[in-house]
Parts: C-alpha cells; sequence; structure tokens
C-alpha cells in the first residue's frame, strides 16, 4: 500500500512539474522566495493592526515568530528522519523531469508548504471574525507551495504532508494564543 501511493506521489509529481515551461521559470522562482512576498505580508498586517492596534499586532508578530520556529524545526527534524531525496536528486528522473533548481537536503515535508499553511491558518482564525473573505488568504499557501514542485523541489505528498502539519501547527498556536491571551488579558477585543 505505501509502496503504491509513493508511486502515485512520483507520477503527480513528473505530471505537474511537466506542466511547466521555460519561459515561466523565472516566475516561479520569484514566487517561491518569501522576500518577494512582503508586500502581501505588509498588506495583512495592516489589516490586523486597524482591528487590533500596535500591541495586538505586536503580540501576534510574537506568536508567528514561535510559530515559524517551531514548524520549521519540526520540519527539519522529520527531513532528517525519513531522508527522502528531493525529485531533483533522485536518479530515477534524470533526464524526464525538469530541474529548475536543485537542494542538496531532504525533501519530506515542505517547510514552504508547512510554514505558510501554519501561518495562514493562525493569521485567518485570527482576521475571519474582521474580514468577510478572509479565507482567500489560503491562496498563498497554495501558489507558495506549488512552486516547490514545478521547480522540482518537493513531491505532491510533501506539501500535502507540510499543508496537514501547518494546519495543526497554526490551529494549535491560535489556541495557545487564545487561551494565553484570556488568561493574562492581552487579546484586544474590536469590533
Amino acid at each position: 500500500m505505501l509502496e503504491q501511493l509513493i508511486n502515485i506521489d512520483k507520477e503527480l509529481f513528473l505530471f505537474l512539474n511537466g506542466l511547466g515551461s521555460e519561459p515561466f521559470d523565472g516566475f516561479w522562482k520569484i514566487i517561491t522566495k518569501q522576500v518577494y512576498w512582503s508586500p502581501f505580508f505588509i498588506a495583512v498586517f495592516c489589516l490586523l493592526q486597524k482591528k487590533v492596534g500596535w500591541k495586538g499586532l505586536g503580540i501576534i508578530i510574537l506568536f508567528l515568530a514561535t510559530l515559524i520556529t517551531f514548524t520549521d524545526q519540526i520540519t527539519n527534524l522529520f527531513k532528517d528522519s525519513f531522508d527522502r531525496l528531493r525529485p531533483c536528486n533522485n536518479p530515477e528522473f534524470d533526464g524526464i523531469m525538469r530541474k529548475v533548481i536543485t537542494r542538496n537536503s531532504f525533501s519530506f515535508f515542505s517547510g514552504h508548504a508547512s510554514n505558510s499553511f501554519a501561518t495562514t491558518t493562525f493569521i485567518v482564525l485570527i482576521m475571519r471574525k474582521y474580514y468577510k473573505h478572509t479565507y482567500l488568504l489560503y491562496l498563498f499557501p497554495l501558489i507558495f507551495a506549488y512552486s516547490r514542485i514545478y521547480l522540482g523541489l518537493h513531491y505532491p505528498g510533501d506539501i500535502l504532508t507540510g499543508y496537514i502539519a501547518g494546519g495543526i501547527f497554526g490551529f494549535g498556536c491560535y489556541k495557545l494564543y487564545l487561551f494565553l491571551g484570556n488568561k493574562y488579558n492581552f487579546i484586544i477585543k474590536h469590533d
């Protein structure tokens, strides 16, 4: 059964990776770097600051920093435990996949997917009471993590597992935020 899932994952990777074309490679190299998403992050922080104030935003940023650190360390623990080769390093795919970028680290599971989904989940859970279409923020991790398949760095299973882990960590961080916020009275409630 596990072997069958791994084969499906590889076939799906080859299909999705094969959809790319050289004229779009530069675009996806930009998409995969967090720094280019800075205007998006700033816009989200501005929307949050309008509702929770500067102190509330500072507390949220501290929780985000902790969440990213935790998620990143768990992701690295999994990568070092499973030792799954990235598609770009898999000799099975020599000559049949598009290698746009190569990395020497391991593949399972995607840190881009887990961190982006964790932070988005945390932010969406906070912002949903203030803004009607907050769920649209989930477009960020979907696009951001897909770039890893396009570039040849992750299998779809790496991305899906990253989303699941990130969702769990983001939800857990939100619950901790609520618990500590209520206990120490730092959650600022605005209408």
